[in-house]
């Protein structure tokens, strides 16, 4: 192999490993569901009819979890790092991206968990016949993708 071609094969390897990096990143960064949210908020605040006392512990169980989310999308971003990290140390699927790609899904997981506990949370605070709603969009707000 010349000095040249080892020389643009280094830079393809390179170029390749950021393109997935920034993919990775990107994917972690942006919230893929903010429509989903939206709806539930949407359908909490204008058309289930929550009362004054409702409404208090809404906001409150909202305030905890946006708190919890953030710091679970900050260590979200911070494993991409470390995965970025360990795909440009190993070039390629070894040990160590392994390492970082469990570490991330265990926040992915963990994530996912705290906002079914948010979810539920709120479900909690509504009457009988506001949970009925409540779940009815939920379901909606889980399946839209696989419809």
């Amino acid at each position: 192999m010349t000095l040249g071609s080892r020389r643009l094969w280094l830079l393809a390897v390179t170029a390749f490993l950021a393109a997935l990096a920034g993919v990775l990143i990107g994917r972690s960064i942006s919230d893929p569901r903010p429509e989903q949210s939206s709806a539930l908020h949407e359908l909490l605040h204008e058309e289930i009819g929550l009362d004054g006392r409702q409404l208090d512990q809404i906001e409150q169980i909202e305030t905890d979890f946006a708190i919890r989310r953030r710091e679970l999308e900050l260590e979200l971003r911070a494993d991409n790092a470390r995965l970025a990290a360990a795909i440009e140390a190993e070039h390629g699927y070894g040990p160590r991206v392994t390492a970082e790609i469990d570490r991330s899904h265990r926040a992915m997981g963990e994530l996912q968990k705290e906002t079914l506990r948010h979810i539920f949370a709120m479900r909690a605070v509504l009457r009988p016949d506001q949970a009925e709603k409540f779940d009815r969009a939920v379901v909606r707000a889980l399946t839209a993708d696989a419809k």
